[in-house]
């Protein structure tokens, strides 16, 4: 069976949002220098108000329903890059990540590569990844209770407050059927997408997933038993998570960033989300070449290079 061919990213461009880290030293430079680029192109720019409050609660100000941009640009980490993907999702708003910190396992490039980086991206030589996400809703007493969570990824349902094991029961649903997976006594449980599979699931123990294998991630955290393992089921499957202990205090928490607190008898379902993001990407910039660069999976020592 042949590859899927990588899409490239249609233009023209002319409207770009910017969600940014406004607490990055270098961020105000890389927005001044990222609006002269775009200026001297012809291209809007719309930055996101209030930066750092927007961080602080998980969310972009990026309006893109009522301000519709063509790419928006992510100036920060991975962290950024998460925001600005759950602001994009619903709008198939492809994605560009300019890395302002450490890591930066998802962006497209450094802010040193910004002005050659975007050229090539305003010029059409860019393609899209089509990553999955996840969405998952809280069920109180048979019903729906607020809003849908949307995960880049990853979905984690844990323990807050003091350290403890808590027991939870995972269940699958099948069609019409509800199968029990099983129950196990864990800190709590991550069901990540496989671009999570290189975060908060690989620190936990979880295998590393290519980006393109269409599935979910199960994967407790801490289990007290050694049989309780990571567990890949497919991405049609629906997930369900019901914390069995009512004493207990119990939190969702997407993507690292927006916290839901569960009630006694609440249960969370995760299934594969509707709308996937698109990351831009230059070509020759692969998954596993960044998995060796960034994580150095199976990198020669530098010794023995």
């Amino acid at each position: 069976m042949s590859r899927r061919p990588a899409r490239r990213l249609e233009g023209p461009i002319g409207r770009i949002g910017v969600v940014f880290r406004e607490g990055s030293p270098e961020v105000t430079g890389v927005i001044e220098h990222l609006t002269q680029l775009c200026e001297a192109r012809g291209v809007s720019v719309t930055l996101e108000d209030g930066g750092h409050a927007a961080a602080a609660e998980g969310h972009s100000t990026l309006d893109l329903a009522r301000n519709p941009v063509d790419l928006v640009v992510a100036l920060g980490g991975d962290g950024t890059l998460l925001r600005a993907a759950r602001a994009a999702v619903a709008h198939d708003t492809p994605v560009l990540g300019v890395n302002l910190g450490r890591l930066g396992f998802l962006t497209a490039m450094p802010a040193s590569d910004l002005e050659a980086g975007l050229a090539r991206v305003l010029e059409g030589d860019a393609q899209l990844d089509c990553r999955s996400t996840l969405c998952a809703r809280v069920i109180s007493e048979g019903e729906v209770s607020g809003d849908k969570f949307h995960a880049l990824n990853d979905i984690v349902v844990h323990t807050s407050g003091a350290a403890r094991v808590t027991p939870l029961l995972l269940r699958v649903e099948d069609g019409d059927a509800s199968v029990e997976i099983g129950s196990f006594a864990a800190d709590g449980v991550i069901l990540a997408t496989p671009t999570g599979s290189t975060a908060y699931s690989m620190s936990a123990g979880g295998p590393v997933i290519a980006p393109d294998v269409s599935c979910i991630l199960v994967t407790p955290i801490c289990p007290h038993s050694l049989a309780v393992r990571p567990l890949v089921v497919p991405s049609y499957e629906e997930l369900t998570v019901r914390p069995l202990d009512p004493e207990a205090s119990h939190q969702l928490t997407v993507d690292g960033q927006i916290e839901r607190r569960l009630g006694p008898g609440e249960t969370v379902v995760v299934a594969r989300g509707d709308c996937p993001v698109s990351l831009v990407r230059l070509p020759g910039q692969t998954f596993f070449g960044t998995l060796r660069r960034k994580l150095n999976w199976g990198a020669v020592p530098p010794e023995r290079a």
